[in-house]
């Protein structure tokens, strides 16, 4: 199912979202959904909030199809650390004029089979 894109100004991106607690068929379905809705906007990471599910997971997918293998879900992610200071527009599906002001970051989180 491909989800619509939820735009900046809706309160769903500025709410906290819920952690991750049952990696089910039901969570494998929200991340297969993910991915289409993604690759449907032309996107190469999506977090669930992006299309109004207040949970704590996200997609990512910078090869856009051409390697399976590259696809990474994050579930529960958390930023670990960040470095760097830089400033341009941001790619973001939600909002294109959002910026950025990290070079990089760190993340840590569980895969959706439960892989740190």
């Amino acid at each position: 199912m491909i989800y619509p894109i939820v735009k900046f100004g809706n309160p769903v991106l500025e709410k906290p979202s819920e952690p991750v607690t049952a990696f089910d068929g039901e969570l494998q379905k929200l991340v297969e959904d993910m991915f289409e809705s993604m690759y449907a906007a032309h996107g190469v990471g999506l977090a669930a909030p992006q299309i109004g599910v207040c949970k704590r997971l996200a997609v990512v997918d910078i090869t856009f199809r051409e390697d399976p293998d590259a696809k990474l879900v994050l579930v529960n992610p958390e930023i670990i650390h960040t470095e760097g200071r830089q400033t341009q527009n941001e790619g973001c599906l939600s909002s294109h004029s959002i910026t950025s002001s990290f070079w990089s970051a760190g993340v840590s989180g569980l895969d959706d089979q439960m892989i740190q």
